[in-house]
């Protein structure tokens, strides 16, 4: 005897608040600002990692505030096949990269402009 299972997939509410006109390009990387908690499955090279008095590790940050596996050319992650989890679940667009860009650049916030 065949039987069939139904799965109810629900939309994914989070997914929904993610606004798609966000672009990183447009932003000069302002998340690349925050400080970024290293957890013990991060793996990342010694000389990026910043420890405190004690032992709390973060991703260093240069004297400009940018976090030092930024390309200060291309705003890119020099790290970003191996970035730390935190910066993986950072998705562009959602709700905490507006507000991070909202506080960056008040209401004047840059889109993309595109030339014909």
């Amino acid at each position: 005897m065949l039987s069939c299972w139904r799965v109810n997939i629900l939309p994914d509410p989070y997914a929904e608040s993610v606004d798609p006109s966000v672009q990183c390009t447009t932003c000069e990387a302002v998340c690349c600002r925050l400080t970024v908690v290293l957890m013990p499955e991060d793996h990342v090279p010694e000389w990026l990692i910043h420890r405190d008095e004690r032992g709390m590790e973060t991703l260093a940050k240069g004297e400009d505030g940018w976090c030092v596996a930024v390309n200060p050319n291309t705003s890119g992650c020099t790290i970003y096949e191996d970035r730390p989890a935190i910066c993986r679940k950072y998705a562009m667009g959602s709700p905490s990269c507006r507000d991070e860009r909202h506080k960056w650049f008040g209401d004047t916030i840059p889109t993309a402009v595109h030339l014909l």
